[in-house]
């Protein structure tokens, strides 16, 4: 799996269609050929592979740890579904907050798991989703 670096690259997600929600996490993803047609720029996606890029902004978690806690999540959990995964670039958003009266600690055990959790639930719901479209297409 490879990872999104430019910004270039995470607008070219983001502006593609939303494949899945919950509460806290939206994905957003993009076909690799989806390039523009501009022959000067260099590829945005230079390797067919699955790309995954991690949008953790400070509106939604003020704290630094908490970033990352959320980013090695998204990652992490994003890893174990890469083989599911068909071939294109994704951008995991967070979309709301967690609370912090729920979650004291900024990278407690609690808020790890509660943010592994809401991201099985998140990549199943693509998996369904990608699943359906790919019935409809065969059919």
């Amino acid at each position: 799996m490879q990872r999104l670096k430019s910004r270039r690259q995470f607008q070219a997600v983001l502006a593609g269609s939303t494949l899945a929600r919950t509460p806290h996490f939206a994905l957003h993803t993009v076909a690799l050929n989806a390039d523009p047609v501009d022959l000067a720029a260099k590829p945005l996606f230079n390797m067919p592979a699955v790309w995954l890029g991690a949008m953790v902004p400070k509106r939604w978690a003020k704290r630094a740890v908490t970033r990352n806690t959320l980013k090695r999540q998204i990652y992490a959990v994003s890893a174990l579904y890469q083989a599911q995964l068909p071939v294109a670039a994704y951008v995991v958003r967070l979309r709301s907050g967690f609370d912090r009266v729920q979650f004291l600690s900024a990278g407690s055990d609690a808020l790890k798991l509660a943010a592994r959790t809401e991201m099985h639930q998140l990549l199943e719901r693509a998996m369904r989703t990608l699943s359906g479209a790919q019935s409809l297409v065969a059919a």
